[in-house]
């Protein structure tokens, strides 16, 4: 059992992962279809030992990978293989981890089971969207549990989603090159960008997949095969390049600057005009998700957390360095 436990961290992915809304807890999801709760504030406290930066609950989630997870003010939401499910996080941490609910889109055979790559929450709509395999984007309304629409476009994978709140409206990118942008209200496509047409970001030995994309008003950031790039939404530009060679599989704003992370061990720090402030070492060789703990109940857990293919969590309590590592 030791000998098999040692050989399922040595091979672990950890795909994705949501802090709790109290802000003081991290589920990190991974390729075993495991969910594990850490405690940031025990993690964080003065008097932490080795102890304290290890799970305080581990479930089976689902059969195959965790490849996405958000929290809504009560629930978790995990999707994995053809299918989204609920856990309470009050329930979680009293370490009853019983599922609340699942629920499958509606796809167009019963053989299809496509991987549910991204979630994204709709606060004023008290709606999910799902995005992945199936190339659709299937909208869930949270209080009725049914599904009421689905937006098609793309004609490969999705794998990113992004929401501009004000609009609303969502993006949406994947194996096809095209961000696409959807407008909420009227359940259609209003934009495409095919960013791999665009000369200055096309790197065509990497591929025309998008894997990370964030927006911010009227700027998007993206990336995968193309190169990372700063958009205008409103004129279809792009108007910064970074320098960046490897492909980045996670992209957020922050503050004054832009975070990504992708292959490679590095967190990186870009100025909106393209400099690259800083890149911050982590202890996995890939990272495939960030998440930033700004929840305002728990100020004293503002970190930075990163995660990709090791059984390790990086924290970093300042963006300068990486403070220790959650196994």
């Amino acid at each position: 059992m030791e000998v098999f436990q040692a050989l399922q961290r040595l091979h672990m992915t950890i795909f994705s992962q949501s802090v709790s809304p109290c802000g003081k807890f991290l589920a990190a999801g991974n390729n075993y279809g495991q969910i594990a709760i850490f405690s940031l504030s025990a993690a964080l406290s003065s008097e932490a030992k080795e102890e304290s930066k290890k799970p305080v609950v581990t479930f089976q989630a689902h059969d195959g990978p965790v490849y996405s997870m958000v929290s809504t003010d009560r629930h978790l939401l995990s999707a994995g293989d053809g299918e989204v499910k609920a856990w309470l996080w009050a329930e979680i941490l009293k370490k009853g981890c019983k599922e609340l609910w699942r629920r499958q889109p509606p796809y167009r055979t019963s053989l299809e089971v496509p991987e549910i790559n991204a979630l994204l929450l709709v606060p004023k709509e008290n709606s999910l969207i799902l995005a992945g395999g199936d190339c659709q984007l299937h909208t869930m309304d949270l209080e009725t549990g049914a599904f009421t629409r689905a937006l098609r476009g793309h004609t490969d994978y999705i794998h990113c989603l992004a929401l501009r709140e004000r609009s609303p409206e969502v993006l949406s990118g994947g194996e096809d090159g095209a961000v696409r942008l959807w407008d909420l209200r009227t359940a259609k496509e209003v934009q495409t960008i095919e960013v791999y047409k665009h000369e200055e970001c096309s790197r065509p030995h990497n591929g025309r997949w998008i894997g990370c994309l964030a927006t911010d008003s009227d700027w998007m950031v993206c990336g995968g095969g193309p190169a990372l790039t700063l958009w205008h939404l409103r004129s279809s530009t792009p108007t910064t390049i970074f320098p960046m060679r490897a492909p980045q599989k996670h992209v957020t704003f922050y503050q004054d600057l832009i975070l990504s992370a992708g292959q490679g061990r590095c967190v990186n720090q870009w100025q909106l005009s393209g400099e690259l402030k800083a890149q911050v070492p982590g202890s996995s060789p890939g990272l495939l998700s960030l998440s930033l703990n700004q929840q305002p109940a728990a100020p004293e857990c503002k970190v930075l957390t990163a995660a990709g293919n090791s059984c390790r969590v990086d924290v970093f309590t300042n963006l300068g360095y990486r403070a220790f590592s959650l196994s």
